[in-house]
């Protein structure tokens, strides 16, 4: 724990010597809203590395998402609006009594208790925060800026466990049916923005049934994602080696060097 301490200090001398006098010119000019695509851009860095199996590349990247969360802690501390120890302490205290569980004597017997007592935990949290007497709706703690599919999967868990979701898997199977078949329709008759509002109801209740079978669909089509690229550039070799090039290929040869990139 001392060598965790030591080098968190460390860090943090380093971030204060940066926007310190005779600092780096570019640290002296940030501010927390100027930094705030850095740490989404280190984040999706950091979960590349951490699902590419990259442990070096983990290490280095936490270290980099470390950095900017000390760097951002530092300049609300510099301006007076709180400390990094006051930040630090609320998480822990947040931590520690959304988990009643572990540090009191409250019991649970699923998972599916200890959720709900998540969510009442933090809808009691909302409503002692709150500055005006206007009830807090159950998704406003839901961040806007979460990908699509990822927005999608919270929206889904957050309402099951709200108690409204379909009543089994067969229940979502055969909305996903009916799902497919209004984008069918939608296709047939042409209707452009019918298309897109049939296809994004496609996609949000497939999300919640690969959330039923413990899929994350985020994490599910990013490493779809992954793999297709891979065997791409397999095939791009595959086709060096042969002296073409992959865009003045027919759509046989591109097909018979894919199956033996995936074969490989």
């Amino acid at each position: 724990m001392s060598d965790d301490k030591n080098a968190l200090a460390a860090l943090r001398q380093v971030v204060q010597t940066l926007i310190g006098p005779g600092g780096c010119p570019w640290d002296l000019e940030q501010t927390p809203e100027s930094l705030c695509d850095y740490v989404v851009e280190e984040a999706f860095e950091l979960v590349e590395a951490i699902r590419a199996g990259d442990v070096a590349g983990a290490r280095e990247e936490l270290g980099d998402v470390m950095f900017l969360l000390l760097f951002i802690g530092e300049l609300y501390e510099r301006d007076g609006k709180f400390t990094l120890t006051q930040a630090l302490e609320d998480g822990a205290a947040k931590m520690i009594r959304r988990h009643p569980h572990v540090f009191s004597d409250t019991k649970v017997e699923n998972l599916g208790e200890l959720f709900t007592n998540w969510e009442r935990i933090k809808r009691e949290e909302k409503s002692a925060a709150a500055e005006d007497d206007k009830p807090k709706g159950l998704f406003d703690s839901l961040p806007k800026g979460l990908p699509p599919l990822l927005r999608a999967y919270r929206i889904h868990a957050k309402a099951a466990r709200n108690g409204f979701t379909w009543e089994s898997e067969a229940d979502v199977e055969r909305q996903l049916d009916a799902e497919w078949r209004e984008f069918q329709q939608a296709l047939a008759e042409g209707d452009e923005a019918s298309q897109n509002d049939e296809l994004g109801d496609y996609l949000f209740t497939l999300v919640e049934l690969g959330r039923r079978k413990g899929i994350k669909a985020n994490a599910a089509l990013d490493s779809a994602n992954r793999k297709f690229l891979e065997r791409f550039s397999i095939m791009e070799g595959l086709a060096a080696a042969q002296g073409k090039s992959v865009p003045d290929m027919s759509l046989e040869e591109l097909n018979t060097l894919w199956e033996q990139a995936k074969a490989r």
